[in-house]
């Protein structure tokens, strides 16, 4: 009897023939899940990575770079005039003989006495002086150190303001001719005024008006000043004293500014008014 093909399924042959037409699929299936699981591992590393805590190094680097950068113009003047404006004063006086009856000028207070520093010619040959502190403190006040070959003067108050803000003095020997300066006063009575500049000079030497003899060794810078701002402080970008204003020069007649200001060195000021110099 002869023997007929099994019941159970296809022949061998053809079971066999099936497996290699589909290997090619599942090759190519195998390939395409191994490709999307290598993507998927790259992704999830990535995003870890990007969101990994920064190390102190890392925190350390980017401090340096912060405080390295530069700070623009606009900000160092405003944290000029904010550190300094405590301690600026207005120095009020009479002027016996003259055509105005009274003169204003500028001062700085230096120590925890509220003594005030201020060009000598600011108070010269007044019979009364009154300063107004920051706080609106007015005080009368007296000429109680004086050196006339720098124009230097310190005052004593009478009356204490409720809150004495010294400035801090800066070492004006560190100073190069196109640093920074800012020249802070009341010229021609607007009180707490601020202008901007550079050195222009060093160890300079001038006679200003009414003067036999040169003040020598100024600074000279090209923040604007005009009456009234002499004896007001000259700042560095750190809001540091490095000079004290003394004078302008102005080849006619008339007493205004035309770009070149001078100012005695604060280490010479602070010297010739008694205290330590830098």
């Amino acid at each position: 009897m002869a023997v007929g093909p099994s019941d159970s399924g296809p022949p061998v042959w053809r079971r066999r023939w099936e497996a290699l037409r589909r290997r090619p699929a599942v090759l190519a299936l195998a390939t395409l899940c191994a490709a999307a699981f290598v993507l998927a591992l790259a992704l999830w590393w990535t995003a870890r990575a990007d969101s990994r805590q920064p190390s102190p190094a890392d925190v350390e680097a980017t401090e340096e770079e912060t405080a390295g950068a530069e700070t623009p113009t606009e900000d160092v003047a405003v944290q000029v005039y904010r550190a300094i404006l405590p301690s600026l004063v207005v120095v009020q006086t009479d002027n016996p003989g003259q055509e105005k009856a009274f003169g204003i000028g500028s001062g700085v207070v230096i120590n925890s006495d509220a003594e005030v520093l201020t060009s000598l010619h600011v108070v010269e040959g007044s019979t009364m002086i009154e300063l107004i502190f920051a706080d609106g403190t007015r005080s009368a006040a007296a000429v109680t150190n004086a050196d006339p070959e720098k124009d230097i003067a310190v005052l004593t108050p009478a009356a204490l303001p409720q809150v004495v803000l010294p400035a801090t003095i800066g070492n004006s020997g560190a100073l190069r001719v196109g640093d920074e300066v800012f020249a802070v006063g009341n010229p021609l009575g607007l009180v707490g005024s601020l202008s901007a500049g550079v050195v222009s000079g060093l160890d300079r030497d001038s006679t200003p008006p009414g003067r036999q003899e040169a003040l020598q060794g100024l600074i000279q810078f090209d923040a604007a000043v005009n009456p009234g701002s002499s004896g007001g402080p000259l700042l560095d970008r750190r809001g540091q004293v490095v000079g004290i204003v003394t004078g302008l020069i102005n080849p006619s007649s008339d007493d205004v500014f035309i770009g070149i200001g001078f100012a005695v060195p604060i280490d010479v000021a602070a010297a010739a008014a008694g205290g330590p110099s830098q």
